[in-house]
C-alpha cells in the first residue's frame, strides 16, 4: 500500500457519488470511479483530473459479479490496495411503488442493486480493506428508510416508493450486520443520509444540491481511527433507525 490513500466511490459518474469523487480527490486522495457506462465514467474522470484529482475509472456494474471481480483486481494491479469504500450506486425503480400495486420484479430490480450489489462489491473489495491501515466503509443509505421515523407520529416523509424505501431500510439493517461480524477489525462501517438532494433519482426535484447531499459521506469516509461505527448519520447528527 502506498501513502496516498486510496478510494472507490460506485456510482461516481454523476450526481452525489461524482461530488463525493471530488470532495475525497480535494484531500489529495486517489480515486477509483466506478461506473457502469464508460463514456460517462471517462468523461467523470476527465473532469475529475482536470480539476487537480488523481481519479482512474473503474469499469464496474455492481449487480454482475464477474464485473466486481475484475473491478477488486484492476484496483488491486493500478492501486496496489484500497483504503475506503464508498457504496454510493442505487437506482429507485419504475414507478408507482406502492405496496398494493409494485411489480415484484421491480422490488427484485431495485435490491440486486442497492442491496446485494452493495454486498456483492463489499464482499470482493474486503481482503483489501482489511490490510489497510484505517479502512473505512459508507453505505450511502436515506432518511426514508428509517423504520423509526416512518412511524412517528406528525412526521410526513413524504410518497415514497415502496420498494425504494425498503431498500434502504434493507441496507441499513446490512451495515450493522456488517459491523458486528467485522467487529474483531479496524473497519469503521457505517451508513449516511445525504437528504433530499436534487439528482436524476428523484427527477431532480430534491432541494439540496449534490455537492451538498455528498458532504455525510466525505465525513464518515474521513473518521478518525476512534470515530463511531454501526451509526446511521445525517449533516445533522445521528438518524434513528
Amino acid at each position: 500500500m502506498s501513502e496516498q490513500t486510496i478510494a472507490l466511490v460506485t456510482g461516481a459518474n454523476k450526481g452525489i457519488g461524482y461530488e463525493i469523487a471530488a470532495g475525497l480527490g480535494a484531500l489529495g486522495w486517489r480515486i477509483g470511479v466506478g461506473a457502469r457506462d464508460r463514456q460517462r465514467r471517462d468523461t467523470a474522470v476527465e473532469k475529475l483530473r482536470a480539476a487537480g484529482t488523481d481519479a482512474f475509472g473503474v469499469p464496474l456494474d455492481v449487480t454482475d459479479d464477474a464485473s466486481v471481480a475484475a473491478a477488486a483486481e484492476l484496483i488491486a494491479d493500478q492501486a496496489g490496495g484500497l483504503d475506503v469504500l464508498v457504496n454510493n450506486a442505487a437506482i429507485t425503480g419504475d414507478l408507482p411503488q406502492t405496496p398494493t400495486t409494485v411489480d415484484p420484479a421491480t422490488v427484485r430490480i431495485v435490491v440486486e442493486t442497492n442491496v446485494i450489489g452493495v454486498i456483492r462489491v463489499t464482499n470482493a473489495m474486503l481482503p483489501m480493506l482489511r490490510a489497510s491501515a484505517s479502512p473505512r466503509i459508507v453505505n450511502m443509505s436515506s432518511s426514508v428508510g428509517s423504520l423509526a421515523l416512518q412511524t412517528t407520529p406528525g412526521i410526513d416523509m413524504g410518497p415514497v416508493p415502496a420498494a425504494y424505501l425498503a431498500s434502504k431500510t434493507f441496507l441499513n439493517a446490512l451495515t450493522i450486520q456488517y459491523v458486528k461480524e467485522l467487529s474483531d477489525t479496524k473497519i469503521l462501517i457505517n451508513s449516511g443520509c445525504p437528504g433530499f438532494t436534487a439528482t436524476d433519482l428523484n427527477g431532480f426535484r430534491g432541494v439540496r444540491t449534490p455537492q451538498q447531499g455528498a458532504a455525510i459521506a466525505i465525513h464518515l469516509a474521513t473518521l478518525p481511527d476512534d470515530g463511531p461505527t454501526g451509526g446511521f448519520f445525517d449533516d445533522a447528527g445521528t438518524v434513528p433507525w
